[in-house]
């Protein structure tokens, strides 16, 4: 596997110590990718930002929310060290969904900063400044990835996701792609595990970052919610909860965990513990490109459920019967397994007659 080579990587100018993070959690947002990435732990961001994993650099990390500089021109400073140059290499990463700013009439839809005449900065002409600059760029988040919830149908504000505005063939000027890293929120692990594949990508440690048709990373998405799922052989059963509160298969409840991209239920939400179907939620399908919309309404049973269902409890029916009658014998002791003076375990002793010198 050939190790990708970065144009700053000569004599002069050595693997980078420090990379710049610019988080800007400025799109139609709630801030929550934010929120939840305070809960990583496999690396928890505090690592990243103190340096304590050895061998890669320190994150610098610039999110307002998270930022140690509380808002003002000290916080917007490093957008335009970012934007000229000076903080090669730096990652961007863009939160919550990208409003269309040429459909409207007057005003904007959501910025950061000011021009010198007091008018905003638009997020999208951040991005149009930043993106050029930036070594790769990280969409956290459903909203910033797909467009999420504001880019739902009758939305006024035009709402998509970054590789929507930027391009789906849009490349870095290290050629990295946009790497989507959706969730609604994002799971903490995976933005901060991603994260830390670009910085041993940036140290020459790792290929190129792998990623499936909708730029997630490969590892992270490439299985379903259903293959990790605690209750996924209720499923092969037949066996299906019909309300909330069973052990049983959620997927008559709304569940689309069979054909959801998530590593939730594999993974947990907090140290293992926690994700959707693990703890009696539904699957809603919150990381697939085709959020909300096409799975709406929420908790009703799936479009080709009910016929996979169907199935699933004919076949599963007689899966359950032969395991039960398994079950009912494996529950029991083999018969030879008592006290008393007959062995009955079917051994047979072999009489023979041995003499002083170990011949028989």
């Amino acid at each position: 596997m050939q190790l990708m080579k970065l144009p700053w990587l000569k004599p002069e100018k050595p693997i980078p110590l420090d990379v710049h993070v610019i988080w800007l959690p400025d799109g139609m947002s709630c801030d929550g990718d934010t929120v939840s990435v305070t809960a990583a732990e496999q690396p928890p961001i505090e690592d990243l930002i103190l340096g304590n994993i050895p061998g890669i650099p320190k994150v610098v990390l610039h999110n307002r929310v998270l930022a140690y500089e509380q808002g003002g021109d000290n916080f917007m400073d490093w957008l335009y060290k970012a934007e000229k140059g000076k903080l090669e290499p730096f990652v961007l990463v863009i939160e919550g969904s990208i409003p269309n700013e040429k459909i409207k009439q007057e005003g904007y839809w959501t910025g950061i900063g000011n021009h010198p005449d007091g008018q905003p900065i638009t997020l999208t002409e951040w991005i149009d400044r930043l993106a050029p600059k930036a070594f790769a760029v990280i969409a956290v988040g459903t909203c910033a990835t797909y467009g999420g919830i504001h880019a739902m149908a009758g939305n006024p504000t035009g709402s998509m996701g970054l590789a929507d505005y930027l391009g789906w063939k849009w490349r870095s000027w290290a050629g990295v792609p946009i790497i989507n890293v959706p969730g609604c929120p994002v799971q903490p692990d995976n933005m901060t595990e991603t994260l830390l594949y670009l910085l041993y990508q940036a140290a020459q440690m790792a290929p190129m970052i792998p990623l499936d048709e909708n730029l997630r990373p490969t590892w992270l998405f490439g299985k379903t919610v259903h293959e990790g799922c605690d209750r996924a052989g209720y499923y092969e059963q037949g066996d299906f909860a019909h309300e909330y509160g069973s052990q049983k298969c959620l997927v008559k409840l709304g569940c689309w965990g069979p054909v959801v991209n998530c590593n939730v239920t594999k993974r947990g939400w907090m140290r293992g513990i926690g994700g959707c179907p693990n703890v009696g939620g539904i699957c809603i399908a919150c990381t697939m490109p085709g959020f909300p919309d096409k799975v709406m309404p929420f908790m009703d049973e799936p479009p080709g459920a009910r016929l996979s269902a169907v199935g699933a409890t004919v076949y599963g029916g007689v899966i359950r019967t032969l395991r039960q009658i398994t079950n009912s014998g494996i529950n029991k002791e083999p018969k030879w397994r008592h006290t008393g003076k007959k062995l009955t375990t079917g051994y047979e002793s072999t009489n023979y007659v041995t003499g002083r010198d170990g011949r028989q």
